[in-house]
């Protein structure tokens, strides 16, 4: 367990994992919100795919600091016109 002089600071997690996010290539239809309390991430918004939710919760789960990932992700298909 980490003492709380080796914590990282919460502003740096959410920099940092808004940076992964941003490099993961989510597509312009998702919209993630990053938050971050006590080390603790919560992800919030909406995706296009169940694979992108994989992919945004390994992306959070593996930045220094984290010591915990809470998923309040939705995946809502983009829905298509047929005419």
């Amino acid at each position: 367990m980490l003492s709380y002089s080796d914590r990282v600071p919460d502003k740096s997690i959410v920099k940092k994992v808004t940076q992964r996010l941003a490099r993961a290539g989510l597509g312009s239809q998702s919209k993630v919100t990053v938050t971050v309390r006590s080390g603790t991430v919560t992800l919030s918004g909406t995706l296009q795919y169940e694979m992108q939710r994989r992919s945004v919760l390994n992306s959070a789960r593996g930045t220094a600091g984290v010591r915990n990932v809470v998923d309040q992700l939705q995946v809502t298909p983009k829905k298509k016109n047929w005419c």
